[in-house]
């Protein structure tokens, strides 16, 4: 089924405490010291080394109950349950050429899939500092979604809902759409069976609220995962090096 995604405000929700919403729902920017406190896991820098491996009683397979994925989607996937890279933590992968998300259980077993909305900007790095930006000061070209590997944490964004933080610092996070400017299409452009028209948010993943609320909170809301965001530009080797040695 797809899904529904976050209006141009869906901004608001990767933004810190830094940019609250104003009764007439203009984006204030507020000293760094009244943003919310840090998610309760660490940001993982995309070449950081491996999460520690998972206990041996877990019996690990990536079964992807007959989804179809890209081949960058089912190498990354195999890499990622093969060498225990999640640990013992739940994950998601982020394909931002098929502008879609998957969601597995720690042992590798898909629990959905979903398309998304994601950056409107092609590119797999945050500009320096965007975080902390005015949503004014953010270019149509700085609009991406980076790629890497995240150690993902759960919190709540300035309106006070709950969101997956993928990146912290750049102000991405994983959270329900809300379609309050028609104007946006956000809907159709889920609908479209291309990916092409789904590059519409300022660089948070737009996930469809039932989506959200059943597959993707439940697993993440207590102790968060990791997140493996694919590149659209950089080779996929250069982004995750561990694959070169399995290859």
């Amino acid at each position: 089924m797809r899904a529904v995604a976050l209006l141009d405000q869906d901004w608001c929700d990767g933004l810190k405490q830094g940019l609250l919403l104003g009764a007439a729902l203009l984006v204030l920017v507020l000293p760094p010291a009244r943003r919310p406190g840090p998610p309760s896991l660490p940001i993982v820098p995309a070449l950081q080394a491996p999460a520690p491996a998972a206990a041996p009683s877990l019996q690990r397979r990536l079964d992807l109950g007959g989804t179809r994925v890209s081949p960058a989607a089912r190498r990354l996937t195999q890499w990622v349950v093969d060498t225990a890279d999640n640990g013992m933590r739940p994950f998601a992968l982020l394909d931002k050429r098929q502008a879609s998300v998957l969601v597995f259980a720690p042992d590798g077993l898909l629990l959905g899939a979903s398309p998304v909305l994601l950056g409107y900007a092609a590119g797999d790095d945050s500009v320096a500092g965007i975080g902390s930006r005015p949503i004014a000061a953010v270019r149509p070209q700085e609009r991406t979604t980076p790629a890497g590997r995240f150690l993902a944490a759960p919190g709540r964004n300035a309106l006070g809902e709950e969101v997956l933080w993928v990146d912290y610092e750049a102000a991405v996070s994983m959270h329900r759409v809300r379609l309050n400017n028609p104007g946006e299409r956000r809907q159709q452009r889920l609908d479209s069976p291309s990916p092409r028209d789904n590059r519409i948010s300022y660089g948070c993943i737009n996930l469809p609220p039932a989506f959200f609320e059943r597959v993707l909170w439940p697993r993440f809301r207590q102790g968060g995962g990791v997140v493996y965001v694919l590149p659209e530009v950089k080779p996929l080797v250069q982004v995750f090096p561990g694959l070169a040695a399995s290859a």
